[in-house]
């Protein structure tokens, strides 16, 4: 296994070029998926290669206008290292205790419309109905506590714990948080849970009972989620990361710029 040491500084040249791209396409695709809130809300990804940075959106761009090169690198103490733009409080105080506890290289945050409607109900569970939710099972935490805009640290470091191992934490009122180990794999876990939420709330706007998957069919989903095909040479998330990327070459390929 190689180290940071062990690394040519054109190796990590291109991992950043990379990493600026998947970022940039994670943000135009929230304004496609109506994940976004305009210039509000947060994506961020360490820096490859420089440890205790990581690549946010400039307070103040629309989703639309993030591209590879203006997305701005920023320390855990919030101060901009390189990169013109302001940065968002909010996402300093949330996102930097979480990279720096859970070890996610990828998290983002988001007010998407489900998953944040869920949030709103006094049980916001998301419940095991439907398949898109299965992959969840045991892998959401929820944090029923709002304190309104996370201007401190001790904020984020709150969230940080009580995320304790899970990818996807529910914060009441507010919304969502989002990891992964890179961008492909946090944004099909933000995809996924936002269908998720979108039946759900479907299925409750019936007012018909619900069908609950059995115990059973939940541990052999936990099985099936966490098996790697051996023919395939890629991940799911990244195969659906991939095809997503492609959608935006044909669309709005100035993202990469």
């Amino acid at each position: 296994m190689d180290t940071i040491a062990e690394r040519s500084p054109d190796m990590f040249l291109e991992e950043r070029r990379q990493a600026r791209i998947d970022m940039a396409a994670a943000h135009r695709l929230a304004v496609l998926h109506d994940f976004h809130e305009a210039i509000d809300n947060h994506f961020t990804l360490m820096v490859p290669g420089r440890p205790g940075r990581f690549y946010l959106n400039g307070y103040g761009l629309h989703w639309t206008e993030v591209t590879a090169s203006n997305l701005i690198e920023v320390g855990y103490d919030g101060e901009i290292l390189e990169g013109n733009g302001p940065a968002d409080r909010s996402a300093i105080c949330i996102h930097a205790p979480i990279h720096q506890m859970t070890g996610a290289e990828c998290v983002l945050h988001t007010h998407m419309p489900y998953c944040t409607a869920i949030s709103q109900l006094e049980d916001m569970t998301i419940e095991m109905t439907g398949q898109s939710a299965l992959q969840f099972n045991g892998r959401i935490a929820y944090d029923y506590d709002y304190n309104g805009f996370a201007h401190e640290h001790v904020e984020g470091e709150r969230m940080a714990k009580l995320m304790d191992g899970k990818p996807v934490l529910m914060l009441a009122n507010h919304g969502v948080v989002v990891t992964g180990k890179n961008v492909a794999q946090a944004y099909h876990r933000l995809y996924y849970l936002e269908r998720a939420c979108r039946t759900q709330m479907f299925s409750m706007w019936t007012g018909q009972r619900r069908r609950f998957v059995t115990e059973e069919v939940l541990g052999k989903m936990r099985d099936q989620v966490g098996r790697r095909d051996p023919t395939m040479k890629m991940t799911g998330a990244e195969y659906h990361f991939a095809a997503l990327k492609r959608l935006l070459d044909r669309t709005e390929p100035n993202y990469a710029d």
